[in-house]
């Protein structure tokens, strides 16, 4: 069943996308904003695809919160879990990020 999980989440940036449009307290005029490719990383009983992304969001009062990582893990190709990670974690310290200019475009 474990396995049955381990699904590629072929819509994985839309699907970001979506959930950050709620998560974010104001999705609009996010900078600095990366992504990995989805990639099969060990988490608990075997692995799951998991993707980095870092940006830099607005703060609630104006100006910017500065860069932070944040690892989006996938069960039966759909976003399980979203979470902050601190100074980067390990497996998203060594992400090979790439530009994801959709986020900065984002609107509410």
């Amino acid at each position: 069943m474990w396995e049955a999980g381990n699904v590629f989440p072929a819509g994985y940036r839309a699907e970001l996308l979506a959930h950050l449009r709620t998560y974010l307290n104001d999705p609009t005029g996010v900078r600095d904003a990366a992504i990995s490719e989805p990639a099969r990383q060990p988490m608990g009983l075997g692995d799951r695809f998991v993707v980095c992304v870092r940006f830099n969001p607005k703060k609630a009062g104006g100006g910017y919160a500065g860069v932070k990582d944040h690892l989006v893990i996938y069960v039966g190709g759909k976003l399980d879990r979203y979470v902050e990670t601190l100074t980067g974690g390990d497996i998203c310290r060594t992400a090979a990020y790439a530009p994801f200019p959709e986020l900065e475009r984002l609107t509410r």
